[in-house]
């Protein structure tokens, strides 16, 4: 009896080979184990979508009249780069009486291994005994235990069946809107691409109408008033030294007239009238509150988190976060496997604490005090195992590592991964929180107060992080309900509104990430509250980097800019192609099959429906009007690199996303 275990990735494969009895023999494309086991992998997809004209000879020409392109049947082909290994598999599939799916521990995997397995025509008596090995760490170790807890590759078809419908769909959507918008933009001049994508699209439109709000943006003057109420300590607290409590103005109903939408005030008459009112007037205490809030230690790192908070503490891109990470992962074996959406531990991952807390003080230095501070005996909400799946959080791994073999980079992130992870055992920061609430002359004043009073896991936090802005905190003593103090004078400031900034990289992940904020169907928004965003956490950080290599978006410093071609096409689209509402429901759909709520058929059916009705709408309608000004010359690179009959090649790539 052999058994043959199909990896995603030779890294992947020779981790479980040398977790397998010796002797090995390596041969061309899997290695041979002692005990009779075979390990092979694939590189990545070795099977790709067709072009529409491997289904009609007729599409190499892009032609309105053709649209919609909708397949019978879907096929695959093998990819040009890879079809000598899906050879080997394919041999190894015949002689093997047990196979073994390792595809890595997400939709995208498992759909991976699988359509493999379905192309080689593989039996349904191998197809329903096929084990699933759910392998998150390369480590020796990791890969053992692995190796003993294998499950059902049944159990998890729904997420086969989940990524095939997006790729089906992202192909269907893609194609045809891309082919049609770039026929109307020849129509207008226009030489380029325009790309069309089911994520990339509204990512693009989200820029757009940003931009668009900051260039059409008015400033307005606005005012402020704060009362001052000197106050003297008689306990001897700041040194005993007065200060003034500053109480912030909160106008009344009556004041509505002069105030904008978000309750700023427009008129400095009005303030400077109050001002006035409350100048050396009793000011007494009509509400105090004192009490301590505690805050628990952010969780350990999902992928785009991580991207985020690189983005913003080192300016790296998310494509450079998510290559680091699979180096770590893959090269050095120092984190866990890293395109990871959950920001959870399985609780047996607890019984590792001390030998990944010590790898860390070995690898990173700059946290040795910080590993050894650690009360491992605390045990944060991160280890929960019903929000557990097919993958974990990304955290270290026990292995020590020779710090010389990392690069800057690779540095850097596993600081924050290994940061991230020693939170988990620290106690809380708590928070003396202050709140008076006076009446002065009538009008209503708030000082608020924070002071830390224990930094618990902020104390792994760099100053920079940590320090609290001194002048934004005001200092708000312990007063009792109905004390009066006399108000000296009222401070008023002048301030501008400011228009909304330019998204930059972190910006960007963080509102594909909560998408929900930019959705307008409210029933839409609370499912999304929680889960789903734009793209999945393995190519939010491809879609950026497509829609700058398509000149689609442009970087400014930090900021991230529209081209004239991204935001003429997006004026161009119908607008619910533009929002995420659309991509949002398809990725609630998508995340409901993986978890068997939700049927394949109905989803495409709805999809077939969709695409056919925007394309009715490109064919009777007029060239818009925001196509008819994009530049005439501008050529997107990746459309000079195309040859002849090369493209319809451009068309595949460009509906990824």
């Amino acid at each position: 009896m052999s058994r043959l275990i199909i990896a995603e990735k030779p890294s992947l494969g020779r981790a479980i080979a040398a977790a397998l009895p010796n002797p090995q023999k390596k041969d061309q494309g899997f290695i041979r184990c002692g005990n009779g086991d075979i390990v092979t992998w694939c590189i990545g997809h070795l099977l790709e979508q067709v072009e529409p004209d491997s289904y009609d000879e007729r599409y190499k020409k892009w032609n309105l009249a053709d649209l919609p392109i909708v397949p019978e049947q879907w096929q695959l082909r093998p990819r040009k780069t890879s079809s000598k290994q899906l050879t080997v598999i394919r041999k190894l599939l015949k002689e093997a009486t047990q196979i073994v799916h390792a595809g890595d521990p997400d939709r995208e995997g498992q759909l991976l291994v699988d359509e493999v397995i379905d192309y080689c025509k593989v039996s349904k008596t191998k197809k329903e005994a096929m084990q699933r090995l759910l392998v998150s760490d390369l480590n020796l170790p990791a890969v053992k235990r692995a190796l003993n807890q294998m499950r059902s590759n049944r159990e998890f078809i729904p997420l086969s069946i989940s990524a095939l419908a997006r790729s089906r769909a992202d192909w269907l959507y893609g194609m045809n809107m891309t082919r049609a918008y770039t026929l109307l933009g020849q129509k207008a001049g226009y030489q380029g691409v325009l790309s069309v994508g089911r994520v990339q699209t509204p990512v693009l439109g989200l820029v757009v109408r940003r931009d668009e709000e900051i260039e059409n943006f008015v400033s307005k003057d606005y005012f402020t008033l704060h009362a001052l109420i000197p106050y003297q300590p008689t306990d001897g607290g700041q040194s005993g030294q007065s200060f003034d409590i500053r109480a912030r103005w909160k106008p009344s109903e009556a004041c509505k007239p002069w105030q904008d939408e978000e309750g700023r005030v427009l008129n400095r008459k009005l303030v400077e009238n109050v001002a006035n009112r409350i100048a050396n007037q009793p000011a007494t205490v009509i509400e105090s509150e004192q009490k301590q809030t505690k805050q628990s230690a952010p969780l350990p790192y999902s992928l785009s988190a991580l991207q985020i908070d690189a983005a913003k503490r080192f300016g790296m891109s998310a494509q450079q976060v998510l290559d680091t990470c699979q180096s770590l992962y893959e090269k050095h074996k120092l984190i866990t496997y890293p395109r990871s959406d959950s920001r959870y531990l399985p609780k047996d991952h607890y019984s590792q604490r001390e030998s990944v807390v010590d790898a860390i003080a070995n690898n990173a230095k700059e946290l040795s005090s910080g590993a050894q501070g650690a009360d491992l005996s605390l045990k944060s909400k991160a280890w929960n195992d019903s929000k557990v799946d097919a993958h974990h959080a990304i955290i270290p791994t026990p292995k020590k590592s020779s710090v010389n073999g990392l690069s800057a980079n690779e540095m850097k992130i596993y600081q924050q991964i290994a940061r991230q992870y020693l939170m988990q055992f620290y106690p809380h920061a708590v928070f003396a929180d202050a709140k008076l609430v006076f009446d002065i002359a009538g009008g209503v004043f708030t000082a608020k107060g924070r002071q830390l009073v224990s930094p618990g896991w902020k104390v792994l936090m760099g100053k920079s992080d940590t320090a609290e802005k001194e002048e934004g905190v005001d200092t708000v003593p312990p007063l009792a309900k109905g004390t009066v103090l006399t108000c000296r004078e009222g401070l008023i400031s002048d301030k501008k509104t400011e228009p909304p900034k330019h998204f930059t990289e972190a910006t960007l992940l963080q509102a594909m990430t909560g998408i929900a904020r930019f959705v307008a169907d409210k029933d839409l928004k609370a499912i999304l509250k929680e889960t789903d965003g734009l793209g999945t956490e393995a190519t939010r950080a491809g879609i950026l980097d497509t829609l700058f290599k398509r000149q689609l978006l442009t970087r400014q410093g930090k900021s991230i800019h529209s081209s004239p071609a991204g935001r003429g096409l997006i004026n161009a689209l119908p607008t619910d192609s533009t929002y995420p509402d659309m991509t949002a429901h398809w990725e609630h759909q998508l995340q409901g099959m993986a978890e068997r709520n939700q049927a394949y058929q109905p989803f495409m059916q709805a999809l077939e429906g969709k695409v056919d009705g925007l394309m009715a709408l490109v064919k009777t309608g007029e060239v818009p009007e925001s196509l008819r000004h994009l530049p005439k010359v501008e050529r997107p690179a990746f459309k000079r690199r195309k040859g002849g009959t090369r493209k319809k090649t451009t068309a595949r790539k460009s509906t990824k996303g």
